[in-house]
């Protein structure tokens, strides 16, 4: 349903997500709020009692819940999957960065750039020479695509992000503002008296529907390509150094280091201030809880914890230990004086 503005009625909401209202259906609803958020035009969900107990304990406009919720004193739509409905709802309400069709008049577009007509680029944005630009891709004002690059169909550079030369983006991808796309990878070697640069002339080649957050660093390889799978979901603040390779439908969390030379599977979960040691691999469908180092390679699937990476389970059990030791410390003096006071007693008889 097109809306001139972000406005519904409950009862519009209440069709859209198949559900059943509970409440006025004239009643308006302007914005998604967190449960326990005071807002008479907000819409939050709760899937559990406690949540629902939250919610409904300040004025808001409704609350997505499930068929069995019991009934409190806020307006309700039940549905089958609250937090399904409630991420519909989000969708409606998000708002694109404004950027007018075509190219703005202060772009600086290569005559040797190839660039699909319905393609949008804004202010001050830089497209060098051998550049192709896909349908309906998106470079937002000062986005820097450089030399021989090649972005997909609907793909989205935002504001100031910065891609080196040679990069590949997959169609429908996102590179979110100051990330940077294809530096040199931190290759030096030591000549005896100084370090030495490597040359880096590899690639950064990105599939489709990925998603690279602000400030996050993907180093071009040494030599190959860095390779990021399709459906790979990275996170603000993180380090991918050269010639990592990362499968598909990964998942990277924020202040992570992956070091060069790395082979991350599919389906991996890596959560926040993890660390991965040059050249390991972390096979598929593992998980790395945060602040993980991972010094060496992990095959097997499941959870992984602490520095270095060991099973979860195996790593709790170490972490409970751990915090016993300064009584094991004390025990174990006293058992050494013991010890000692028996042995001067049997010497002196």
């Amino acid at each position: 349903m097109e809306k001139n503005s972000p406005i519904w009625t409950l009862g519009e909401l209440a069709a859209i997500f198949g559900g059943v209202l509970e409440g006025d259906p004239e009643a308006l609803i302007e914005r998604p709020v967190p449960a326990g958020d005071a807002d008479p035009l907000g819409l939050t969900f709760a899937e559990s009692e406690r949540y629902f107990e939250r919610a409904d304990s300040v004025p808001v406009g409704a609350i997505l819940v499930t068929e069995s919720m019991p009934k409190g004193r806020s307006s309700v739509i039940r549905v089958a999957h609250p937090r399904r409905a409630f991420g519909k709802f989000l969708g409606m309400c998000a708002r694109s960065l404004p950027l007018d069709d075509g190219i703005h008049p202060t772009a600086v577009i290569s005559s040797e750039a190839w660039i699909d007509p319905t393609a949008q680029i804004g202010a001050f944005a830089v497209v060098e020479a051998g550049v192709r630009i896909g349908a309906g891709a998106k470079i937002y004002a000062h986005a820097y695509v450089g030399e021989n690059c090649d972005l997909g169909e609907s793909v989205t550079i935002y504001p100031h992000a910065v891609l080196y030369r040679d990069v590949t983006v997959g169609a429908r991808s996102v590179i979110h503002a100051h990330a940077v796309v294809g530096a040199d990878g931190f290759g030096f070697v030591w000549n005896g008296t100084q370090q030495q640069r490597v040359p880096q002339a590899g690639t950064v080649q990105i599939g489709e529907d990925v998603e690279v957050g602000a400030l996050t660093a993907i180093d071009r390889a040494t030599a190959g390509a860095t390779r990021i799978d399709s459906g790979v979901k990275i996170d603000n603040l993180v380090q991918v150094g050269h010639n990592v390779s990362i499968g598909k439908h990964t998942v990277i969390a924020a202040l992570v280091g992956v070091s060069g030379s790395c082979k991350i599977g599919s389906r991996v979960v890596v959560a926040g201030q993890t660390a991965l040691s040059d050249h390991v691999t972390v096979g598929d469908d593992i998980t790395l809880a945060g602040r993980t180092g991972v010094t060496s390679d992990l095959t097997e699937p499941g959870p992984y914890l602490g520095y270095p990476a060991r099973p979860f389970r195996e790593a709790t059990r170490i972490m409970a230990a751990t915090g016993k030791l300064p009584d094991f410390v004390r025990r174990l003096r006293r058992l050494e004086q013991a010890i000692e006071v028996k042995d001067i007693t049997e010497d002196q008889s």
